[in-house]
């Protein structure tokens, strides 16, 4: 008798924040698409620590879905610190990961499986910019071309959270402990076999994003420091323009000395003030610069968790 083959076990990770109202909309999208696939699928909600009613509308669905776990942080750690969390829970053979505002459109989950049964092991969701340029877009455009060029790791615009992972990506991606996460950054580079799969993002459910400006820096400083040394080498670089400029200065006023003028030097002040601030300046941004990566390392040697649990809920 040929050997019985298990049902393909598909784990879909969901961070919300402050998302009453919105995740039931949302998540009856969801079962609109996965309640005819012949896969087994379990869904991971992490409550990133919502002030709202948030938690309570998760427990209602999931006292009416057995396929539902609730994992709730004891504050908002991000929403970085929640993809992971959920990652951990997971122990699916395919691992789907989207926002649960309905912009990441569930509607594409049986194409992220089917190239997943194609063979690929990170199937990467890519979202089609539209003709009118937004100040989010310019700002997206701008942070991976300067991410390309500074880190030996490429990643591709648009290529958020979206995007479905096999189980050996999981598991390598977990054994990465590190506290300053930029997952999009760690995904790509794992450099396991991926495919970019286009899509047109759609609009929120209802309310308005909690992805604030303040949040995206954070997320794409985490990145920077995280990727690259290149910030350390253009304070250096920089330094070193300033050596030579200060060595064409000395020959400069050497030349005065031994050709019989300088008398006609004459101590000029503002120009030594420009000089002292000019270097100075320099200085504090190199310390800078080694200041932050000091302070990531001090982050990252006290080995506190990314994240804490406030109560693991399956009901």
């Amino acid at each position: 008798m040929p050997a019985h083959k298990s049902k393909l076990s598909v784990d879909l990770v969901i961070p919300v924040f402050n998302e009453a109202g919105v995740i039931e909309q949302t998540f009856s999208r969801i079962c609109e698409v996965i309640d005819p696939l012949p896969y087994q699928f379990n869904v991971f909600f992490v409550d990133d620590g919502s002030s709202d009613a948030t938690n309570e509308s998760l427990l209602a669905l999931a006292h009416g879905d057995p396929r539902i776990s609730i994992l709730t942080f004891s504050r908002n750690f991000g929403h970085q610190a929640a993809l992971t969390a959920g990652l951990d829970a997971s122990s699916g053979d395919f691992v789907i990961t989207l926002d649960g505002d309905g912009q990441h459109p569930p509607e594409m989950i049986p194409e992220l499986i089917h190239l997943f049964e194609q063979g690929y092991d990170i199937v990467q969701a890519q979202r089609i910019e539209e003709r009118s340029v937004s100040f989010k877009q310019f700002t997206s455009a701008g942070f991976y071309s300067l991410m390309n060029r500074l880190s030996g790791t490429q990643m591709i615009a648009g290529a958020a959270d979206f995007r479905g992972l096999s189980r050996q990506a999981v598991d390598a991606l977990k054994s990465m402990p590190e506290y300053h996460r930029f997952l999009r950054g760690m995904i790509a580079w794992m450099g396991f076999r991926s495919v970019i799969l286009p899509y047109h993002e759609q609009k929120r459910v209802a309310g308005r994003s909690k992805f604030s400006f303040g949040k995206m820096f954070r997320l794409a400083m985490d990145a920077i420091f995280s990727f690259s040394l290149v910030p350390l080498y253009v304070g250096m670089s920089m330094g070193g323009v300033l050596l030579c400029l200060a060595a064409v200065q000395i020959v400069y006023v050497l030349s005065f000395w031994f050709t019989g003028r300088s008398s006609e030097l004459e101590p000029g002040w503002s120009s030594l003030m420009a000089g002292m601030l000019v270097i100075g300046g320099m200085v504090m941004i190199l310390l800078g610069f080694i200041g932050v990566y000091v302070g990531y390392i001090f982050q990252e040697v006290k080995r506190r968790p990314v994240y804490l649990l406030k109560k693991d809920q399956d009901k």
